[in-house]
């Protein structure tokens, strides 16, 4: 036990003896705490428009006038044909383009039914689909005003009328904000356990300490517990931080328990510290730590559904999120703050985690060579 100590108290001295990981451990992931919800967000406003208005009638004022005031769409230009907007599309002026044909008005009136034209630069598919999407929305809101002005004001009214409600669960007012924060939150703890754990035994080998600690008489146990440990309580801590700051900034407070939270995260990082060790063990500086490092992290990230749900993914990428710790945190995370799911409902991310756990340490430990 004293020995355990004893390595303890020279991992915490070099911790905190580099300013430059002190910065990385706490400034940088707070950094990306406070700004990457504010820019990670699939909400697109001012889409910028050009209008092709051939009919200059009410009703397609009317409608022009609905797509400026949605909050959605920015009018950048007016042009009298169709081939002067696409120009504008092609100069990036307009991400989008309504063309109202002549005779809008008269059809609509008449035959009950018209036609317009939407085209939209599909260089950014999500772009191009979401200004779609807002663009259906708001014709069909156009088309509801329509049929309500024409239908007869009557009292007795035999028209059978249908009226949806809905009602949204855990994040009623479908704040993205909510959805991302405890994601990024999720990856804050990982970058902690991960990056800085994979650096550890890489640096004892640069600096030469590694054949002292294998010749001297220290348990194999003793060193990898020193190695885990610090960076086990560095990463509940900047977890701890990361919850006053959501609370702080955005409001968010999770709606389950922070001890499930917590337990959760400790077990996660056990697992991932493990992995880290793994990464260390193999990397014979830090130059080749930090690339594994990197390659691990994209694919962790890519795949743990921090900006696109899994469900949304092709089969094959789905499957590797199985085998994805981070996305497995990620959804406990978003269970907890926005659910307040129970232990019991959590159980089977604890027994997956915890497997984790076992394999990646148990392979570190398997794999560190010591001559004593």
């Amino acid at each position: 036990m004293r020995t355990l100590l004893f390595l303890l108290r020279k991992e915490f001295l070099q911790i905190f003896r580099n300013k430059l990981i002190l910065r990385m451990i706490f400034a940088l992931p707070l950094i990306q705490l406070i700004l990457l919800p504010y820019a990670a967000t699939y909400e697109m406003k001012n889409i910028t428009l050009s209008v092709v208005d051939h009919d200059h009638s009410e009703y397609s004022r009317k409608l022009i006038n609905k797509f400026t005031t949605s909050g959605y769409f920015q009018l950048t230009d007016y042009s009298e044909t169709y081939d002067q907007a696409l120009d504008q599309v092609e100069k990036d002026v307009a991400d989008l383009i309504i063309e109202i044909p002549q005779g809008f008005e008269r059809d609509l009136i008449r035959e009950s039914e018209t036609k317009i034209v939407i085209a939209a630069n599909a260089i950014s598919g999500q772009t191009a689909g979401l200004a779609v999407a807002y663009s259906n929305l708001i014709i069909k809101d156009f088309n509801n005003d329509v049929r309500a002005e024409w239908l007869p004001q009557s009292r007795f009214n035999t028209i059978p009328v249908i009226e949806i409600t809905g009602s949204n669960w855990f994040n009623s007012q479908m704040n993205y904000k909510k959805f991302i924060v405890p994601g990024v939150l999720a990856l804050l703890v990982t970058l902690v356990g991960y990056l800085m754990s994979s650096l550890n035994i890489v640096k004892e080998k640069e600096v030469g300490t590694i054949e002292q600690l294998n010749v001297s008489p220290i348990k194999k146990y003793h060193f990898i517990l020193s190695k885990l440990i610090p960076f086990w309580v560095l990463g509940l801590i900047v977890m701890s931080i990361g919850f006053v700051i959501s609370f702080i900034v955005y409001g968010i407070y999770p709606e389950g328990s922070f001890w499930i939270g917590y337990l959760f995260a400790g077990v996660y990082l056990v697992a991932l510290l493990g992995f880290g060790l793994l990464t260390s063990i193999y990397a014979e500086t830090q130059q080749q730590a930090m690339f594994i490092a990197y390659f691990f992290m994209l694919v962790f990230i890519l795949l743990g559904g921090l900006f696109s749900p899994t469900e949304n993914m092709p089969d094959w990428a789905r499957y590797l999120t199985y085998i994805n710790p981070v996305s497995y945190l990620i959804e406990v995370m978003r269970m907890l703050v926005l659910k307040g799911s129970s232990f019991w409902a959590l159980r089977y991310h604890f027994l997956i985690i915890t497997g984790f756990a076992v394999v990646f340490n148990g392979l570190a430990i398997w794999n560190y060579k010591k001559t004593v």
